[in-house]
């Protein structure tokens, strides 16, 4: 589909990016957003740039990557400006430690405090071992987050990172994409 006819021509789209493997994932979601015509920021938590430099996700979105809350190419904040500007926020990966933090409403970070003042749709694809995901306290935090509002992509079972197969194992790009299309659909685009 050329970009000018795509659901995410000139939408804007906060990709928020937590520590795990399958942060590789999300460069490959980046650029098939900005193939379809999306104008992608991408939001890098500490841990994740620990599995993928800003400059991959610089270079696939042709964007400023955002790592930090007190950057002075936002004057009124990172967190609040990019929120403004979003038509969407997406989470992919979502760790245990993002959940929770979201669950709780806690903004101790740039990608935390950016989802608390969002007022656009919130999409989250969590990604985790599998030990992890079945944890109790996981479930219940991705059920708060869904109660509050939030799309979840559930994640798939697979070959984990940790050696072992079970869920737990990211969504692929082509399933957060479909996500983010159902939840585009719903939302006219914004008047700029």
């Amino acid at each position: 589909m050329a970009a000018g006819t795509s659901m995410f021509a000139d939408r804007e789209i906060v990709l928020g990016v937590t520590g795990g493997i399958a942060a590789y994932k999300a460069a490959a979601l980046a650029s098939a957003l900005v193939q379809d015509g999306a104008q992608v920021t991408a939001v890098l938590s500490p841990n994740a740039r620990r599995f993928v430099g800003a400059a991959t996700f610089a270079a696939l979105t042709g964007r400023p990557v955002a790592t930090r809350s007190f950057d002075p190419r936002y004057p009124l904040g990172a967190h609040i400006e990019l929120a403004a500007r979003a038509d969407l926020v997406v989470v992919a990966p979502a760790s245990a430690d993002f959940l929770a933090k979201a669950a709780a409403g806690a903004a101790d970070d740039l990608l935390t405090t950016l989802v608390l003042c969002a007022e656009c749709p919130l999409v989250v694809a969590p990604a985790m071992n599998a030990a992890m995901w079945a944890k109790a306290a996981v479930r219940r935090n991705v059920e708060r987050v869904a109660a509050d509002g939030a799309t979840i992509v559930q994640p798939g079972t697979g070959w984990l990172s940790c050696r072992q197969r079970g869920a737990g194992r990211m969504a692929e790009p082509d399933e957060i994409l479909a996500a983010l299309r159902t939840v585009l659909a719903a939302r006219p685009p914004r008047s700029r």
